[in-house]
């Protein structure tokens, strides 16, 4: 009989080829479409052209309503209302304030004042002409040269914060992320770290609240932000960059809004979540050192010794 293997194998090579051809450009560029990073310069924001004065800014920042809804804790301006009470106004626990001027571009702080549907990129779904106000209130001036107020709260902003080099991963996140999404491995909710509690029902009365805040939270993004351990293992850096980045390059109308962190806090946010989802990675990467450089010792005893053993056959 005559071989047919060979008929087989061409025929299978050919609808794996056929399979592949109508299945990866699809998986790669419509399910999973490589978008480039903006380099986080927030080109379609407008520019500050004024120079601020933070003297000014602060009392401008104190007038304006800021603390009403946020807490300046760098200036001992405690928030006004709990993260669950906030939530249940707001749709989510509003930031505080002390290191805003490290965490966010400049551009992206001047226009959050000004227009924050804009800024953050939600116009879709929040459409003033249509009623649908951000629940964040637009600054409109304090009846001097808007331009100049906002630029002067921004410079009061970026002079009560921390350097922009002192920004940490555990700061970066949980500013940029973390009031909206819980990260399991770390403990962390949409409230705060959870403590650890004596007594059960301490717990369980904490649980209540994060459960509350997340029906906040569902009913204003219109699902829960998912659970961020694992994410920069089951997607990857580049994704979870360029997601934080622009959400709408990757999820055209989504609820997610721009986060607006400059490209440094974005390699914190980055940094903390390496962490989360590999909490052994730094120990793993000291013992690998100490492998190779026992793989590297024994290689030259394994080769002083064959010398030794075969010197008087050579």
């Amino acid at each position: 009989m005559k071989n047919k293997e060979p008929l087989i194998l061409a025929v299978v090579v050919f609808f794996t080829l056929v399979t592949y051809y109508l299945v990866e450009p699809f998986a790669h560029g419509v399910m999973h479409k490589h978008v480039e990073s903006e380099g986080f310069v927030y080109a379609d924001l407008p520019a500050i052209t004024k120079t601020g004065d933070a003297a000014t800014g602060k009392e401008l920042v104190m007038n304006a309503g800021c603390a009403g809804c946020h807490s300046i804790k760098a200036a001992g301006m405690p928030a006004p209302m709990d993260a669950v009470m906030s939530a249940q106004s707001y749709g989510v626990n509003p930031p505080d304030l002390s290191n805003a001027g490290a965490l966010y571009d400049a551009k992206f702080l001047a226009d959050l004042i000004k227009n924050p549907a804009h800024a953050l990129n939600v116009e879709h779904k929040f459409d003033a002409e249509k009623g649908q106000m951000h629940p964040m209130v637009a600054f409109y001036g304090m009846g001097g040269d808007i331009d100049q107020e906002i630029a002067d709260m921004v410079a009061y902003l970026q002079s009560i914060a921390v350097k922009p080099e002192e920004v940490t991963s555990t700061m970066a996140f949980e500013n940029a992320c973390g009031r909206c999404h819980a990260v399991g491995y770390e403990n962390w909710t949409q409230i705060g770290e959870k403590p650890k509690f004596k007594h059960e029902k301490d717990g369980l009365a904490f649980d209540i609240k994060v459960m509350e805040y997340q029906d906040s939270l569902k009913a204003y993004m219109g699902k829960l932000p998912p659970d961020l351990s694992m994410y920069i293992r089951s997607r990857n850096e580049h994704f979870i960059s360029t997601l934080v980045e622009n959400p709408q390059n990757h999820l055209a109308g989504t609820a997610m809004p721009r986060v607006g962190v400059t490209a440094h806090s974005m390699e914190k946010v980055i940094e903390y979540l390496e962490d989360a989802g590999d909490t052994k990675r730094h120990e793993r990467a000291a013992i690998g050192k100490n492998v190779m450089i026992y793989i590297v010792i024994f290689a030259i005893f394994a080769l002083l010794w064959k010398k030794q053993v075969w010197r008087d056959l050579h």
